[in-house]
């Protein structure tokens, strides 16, 4: 007989059994374990100063407020799978330096036990925050920044007490009417003086509210509008943290800005009496702002900082209740850290600086000469910096981080390319580390490339922290980053049936290649001045569902080879004047064919004619000169095909015939695009859709071309 210590370990052991059967069943039914343990908590804590006057960051020279608009606040998102714990952090604030995140960071992971590298904290960008980094001629406010390194500490813990069993959704709309480009080219003969007493300044900031002195937008905007949504295992709501690529809405005394106020309303409509979180996140808005200068000024709209975030909000509304929810989301973050040199003065200006500063002595900064000539002893100090770039995915949704002030194209970039089919970008995050320009940006100038604390990284600092982010994207969804691409819609199948011989669609984000669709591998190469990725002819023609791409050309030109070509061939393509008809003799040259950096006798130029009796109207030089009919607007897309057959040339635009004439023939294969072969008035302003073809066009196939 077995006693009844045996019975007892026997039982003991059948329930053993039992449980691990159940916790087998489990996991094989749910999926995974980590799947079923996902958690969210959220919180908010107030940040306003309690000490007033403070410094506030945001302007050209030192400022302080002493009055209270709107509470500034902090709030945060905590969330586990199980495995891994991390936290989202929104703080109303212009920047916060990496130095006192990272000193907050350190100080909340000793609370929370989440490692540093998992803590995810960035500003808002309201301009009427307390100021807890230098910037410029501001000073961070010595008794704030403890201030809110406490709170910052606070308010993860607090969200990581209020962890409880959740699902997240995500959600996007279009947000176009709220967010223009602020950054604007100006013309090439209205150049402007930069704080150093260079005329530099071909590209800045509301350029564009003086029609007359500028040619165009420098980017594409952003209009995506997107949601991350999460609610209790039941369906209430728990968070919701929003990203949208606008600057600022500007107020005045201490303010959370739009920020803040579209933080509260997410609440107030969603859940008024509840604990809901709201949080609005800076999308990428270096070069973004809400005035859209390509309206007139007279039709303008002027809301105010509560009517702009109320139709935000409605916005935000409609994308809120399309979005379907998962309880199972897993959680990945990756961090990567990076030193990153300063643009640090020369001798010379470093001797200028020098000079200026010791005359100023002990008081503040008064001039834009007198804040730059500060930050290039500050730089030269520096000399380099370490900055914070991470990726964070939330089953499918992607989170990427950079500490900068960051373009929209950068933004459009990176979520084009992440491997996750929902991704936003989160700037300002882990640092404050200034402007970043694509690094064709810096030839332009403006205060967004003055070496400062402001703008100071190095050049290839955006291809550096775009490329970082998109690769710890990869690392988190374990899957390769995706190739950017455009649809054919029917105006693009209507190309590709005519079998051109090359064909640029001109929708890179970045250069040299202009990639060849033609199959024929004959790719162009982008030279000089040139801005990418903005909008380009009727989208919805040579797209589905997406907006079409065109550069715009900056003094620069698209250089290519004629050499496949005989004495019968033709041309393709879609411009758009940015420049006065009025502006100079020769408005801008559209496509040239002669030896680089010169004018031979044998080449042939098309161009727009500017003042004089052909002023808006096509011209075609060869041995001889031929104008068109039609006066061309300025601002306006318009198709273009070149025809020739020997010694016949046919100009057509929009299908209807402009020039036709006889000229010699040029066999030479340079051709170039958006300027002459001489760099003599170059195009100013877009270019699409090129297509060349070896053989001499009839009517028929141009129109098939030619959108009404």
């Amino acid at each position: 007989m077995r006693s009844s210590e045996e019975f007892l370990v026997s039982g003991r052991m059948v329930r053993l059994m039992i449980r691990l059967a159940f916790i087998f069943l489990a996991i094989l039914f749910s999926g995974s374990a980590a799947s079923a343990d996902f958690q969210a908590g959220a919180a908010v804590v107030d940040i306003t100063p309690v000490k007033l006057p403070v410094f506030v960051n945001g302007g050209m020279t030192s400022r302080y407020l002493d009055k209270i608009r709107t509470r500034v606040k902090a709030r945060a998102i905590v969330l586990s799978d199980g495995k891994t714990q991390v936290a989202i952090v929104v703080a109303d604030s212009c920047m916060m330096s990496r130095e006192v995140l990272d000193d907050a960071k350190t100080m909340a992971s000793a609370k929370s036990r989440i490692p540093s590298h998992r803590l995810l904290i960035s500003a808002t960008h309201t301009h009427t925050a307390p100021a807890s980094m230098g910037c410029l001629g501001t000073d961070a406010d010595p008794s704030y920044v403890p201030y809110l390194k406490e709170k910052l500490v606070e308010v993860i813990r607090a969200a990581q007490l209020a962890l409880e069993p959740a699902r997240i959704g995500f959600g996007k709309a279009d947000a176009a009417e709220f967010t223009a480009l602020r950054q604007w080219i100006r013309r090439p003969d209205r150049l402007a003086e930069d704080p150093f007493g260079n005329m530099t300044v071909r590209a800045n900031m509301h350029a564009g509210k003086n029609w007359d002195e500028a040619v165009g937008e420098a980017g594409p905007e952003d209009p995506d509008l997107s949601l991350i949504s999460i609610q209790t295992r039941a369906g209430a709501p728990l968070a919701v943290l929003a990203n949208f690529s606008m600057h600022y809405f500007g107020d005045k005394d201490i303010s959370a800005d739009y920020f803040g106020l579209f933080s509260d309303g997410l609440k107030q409509r969603i859940d008024p009496n509840g604990k809901m979180v709201g949080l609005m996140s800076h999308g990428c808005s270096g070069d973004i702002y809400r005035v859209d200068y390509t309206v007139p000024e007279k039709d303008r709209p002027n809301p105010t900082i509560e009517a702009y975030t109320q139709g935000l909000l409605e916005i935000a509304m409609k994308a809120y209740g399309g979005i379907e929810y998962r309880a199972d989301a897993d959680i990945a973050m990756a961090e990567q850290r990076m030193t990153l040199n300063y643009r640090v003065p020369d001798k010379q200006r470093l001797e200028w600086a020098q000079r200026i500063v010791t005359e100023m002595g002990d008081r503040l900064a008064k001039t834009p000469t007198e804040v730059y000539a500060r930050e290039q002893i500050l730089l030269h100090e520096r000399q380099n910096t370490e900055i914070v770039v991470q990726g964070l995915r939330l089953g499918n949704i992607g989170i990427a981080t950079t500490p900068n002030e960051t373009y929209a194209i950068t933004g459009l970039k990176i979520k084009a390319a992440s491997p996750l089919p929902n991704t936003i970008v989160i700037e300002l995050a882990n640092g404050g580390d200034g402007y970043i320009p694509p690094p064709e940006m810096h030839a332009w100038g403006g205060y967004n490339t003055w070496a400062a604390r402001s703008a100071g990284l190095e050049v290839m600092a955006e291809p550096k922290i775009t490329q970082a982010a998109i690769s710890l994207l990869e690392k988190v969804r374990g899957a390769p980053r995706r190739t950017p691409s455009l649809s054919a819609g029917p105006a693009t199948q209507a190309i590709a049936g005519l079998k051109p011989s090359a064909w640029w669609r001109l929708n890179e984000f970045t250069g040299p290649l202009a990639a060849d669709e033609s199959g024929n591998h004959l790719s162009a190469i982008y030279e000089g001045g040139v801005a990418y990725y903005l909008e380009g002819p009727h989208s919805s023609q040579f797209c589905e569902g997406e907006k079409n791409r065109a550069p715009h050309f900056v003094s620069g030109r698209l250089c290519a080879d004629l050499s496949t070509v005989g004495k019968s061939w033709s041309a393709s393509l879609w411009f758009w004047n940015g420049m006065p008809n009025d502006a100079r003799e020769i408005t801008g040259w559209l496509f040239s064919r002669d030896y680089n950096h010169g004018l031979s006798a044998y080449g042939e130029h098309l161009g727009l004619c500017g003042k004089g009796d052909y002023s808006g109207r096509l011209l075609f030089q060869t041995d001889k000169l031929l104008f068109g009919k039609t006066e061309i607007p300025r601002w306006t897309w318009q198709h273009l095909v070149l025809v020739r057959e020997a010694d016949r040339v046919r100009i057509y635009m929009n299908g209807n015939l402009e020039i036709e004439g006889t000229s010699q023939v040029s066999k030479i294969a340079a051709c170039f695009f958006g300027g002459r072969s001489d760099h003599e008035s170059s195009w100013e302003g877009r270019l699409d859709e090129i297509a060349i073809f070896d053989r001499a066009l009839s009517v028929d196939e141009i129109r098939q071309m030619t959108i009404k």
